[in-house]
């Protein structure tokens, strides 16, 4: 991409030397298109600066750029030029995106209060977990309710559907093939067990769908599956945690989740409630069929004795411990 900036040796003011920049976006889902669009040609910088705005969009009009600077890992300078080289004149002009975006979505500012007051009077662990797994339970409906319905055609029209999930994200992604093999035989997981992942993604043809989750950092494994099922030809579908994630960039539908928690390690508590709710959708679609399929299963569970019976569970009730 063209760089429509220069900076001055003795400075750090902004010298624009193109005399056609593009025109700035005048709402958030444009800014976020034009990102995502030019993310992979800019910058290593200016792609860290554009994906914490995109990530954290309530952060913006409440924050100086400076503290949003500092948020990012970024210079202050590194923002301006990024405002700049989307078309605006300078970071006050983005900034007033994401303040205008703030009327059309009350609760995500809402959510962002309630933060900087928990941040103020710390609650006890148990309650800031709480809390921050509700937020990201919230969030799913306003990431992806015009989302789900392109997942849910794409799905809907595969003839075979590949799943896969590695290290952490390998829970959600069990969940939904184990939940959609309940009324859909065609659904398989990409596990790569013994090093076999080459050989599982040979089967990939241009008539399947390939769910992918993943957050960051992302494995190399969700890549790998993605490179894959982009050259089969196969229609991508990534459960992630920010639209700029290399998952993203290859799909054609993206689901978000968000990973936010006070503990030590990201959450994937919404990218299994985000799962859920994409099954329940898919069952709606799939209609009497996929009831019938579901009775079927759950008959066969039963009859091949995978569950408890009433008896046994008597049994097993009158046991000490249990043992």
């Amino acid at each position: 991409m063209d760089a429509y900036f220069a900076t001055h040796t003795t400075g750090p003011s902004i010298l624009v030397t193109n005399k056609n920049p593009p025109s700035a976006p005048s709402s958030l889902d444009t800014l976020s298109e034009r990102i995502q669009r030019d993310f992979a040609a800019m910058t290593p910088q200016f792609q860290v600066g554009a994906k914490y705005l995109l990530d954290f969009p309530s952060e913006i009009p409440v924050a100086s750029m400076r503290k949003v600077a500092a948020q990012a890992g970024v210079q202050p300078a590194t923002l301006v030029r990024l405002a700049q080289s989307l078309g605006y004149p300078g970071w006050a002009d983005l900034k007033q995106v994401f303040v205008r975006s703030l009327h059309h979505h009350p609760r995500r500012y809402a959510d962002q209060a309630r933060e900087l007051i928990r941040g103020r009077n710390p609650r006890n662990a148990l309650d800031r977990a709480v809390m921050a797994q509700t937020d990201n339970i919230r969030q799913l409906s306003a990431d992806n309710a015009d989302r789900l319905p392109e997942a849910v055609k794409l799905l809907n029209r595969a003839k075979r559907v590949y799943v896969a999930g590695f290290r952490a994200s390998f829970a959600p992604a069990f969940s939904f093939q184990y939940l959609y093999r309940l009324f859909r035989p065609t659904v398989a997981m990409l596990r790569g067990d013994a090093g076999t992942l080459e050989m599982e993604l040979r089967a990939l043809t241009a008539t399947d769908a390939v769910v992918i989750i993943g957050f960051e950092p992302y494995s190399r494994e969700s890549v790998r599956v993605a490179d894959a099922a982009r050259q089969a030809g196969c229609r991508i579908i990534a459960i992630c945690d920010s639209v700029l994630s290399p998952l993203a960039q290859v799909a054609d539908s993206t689901l978000l989740f968000s990973t936010e928690t006070p503990s030590f390690f990201p959450s994937s508590a919404s990218a299994t409630a985000l799962v859920e709710l994409l099954i329940e959708q898919l069952l709606a679609k799939a209609g009497s069929q996929a009831v019938s399929g579901i009775e079927h299963a759950e008959d066969q569970l039963h009859r091949t004795g995978a569950y408890l019976s009433d008896k046994e569970k008597q049994i097993w009730g009158q046991t000490p411990n249990g043992a």
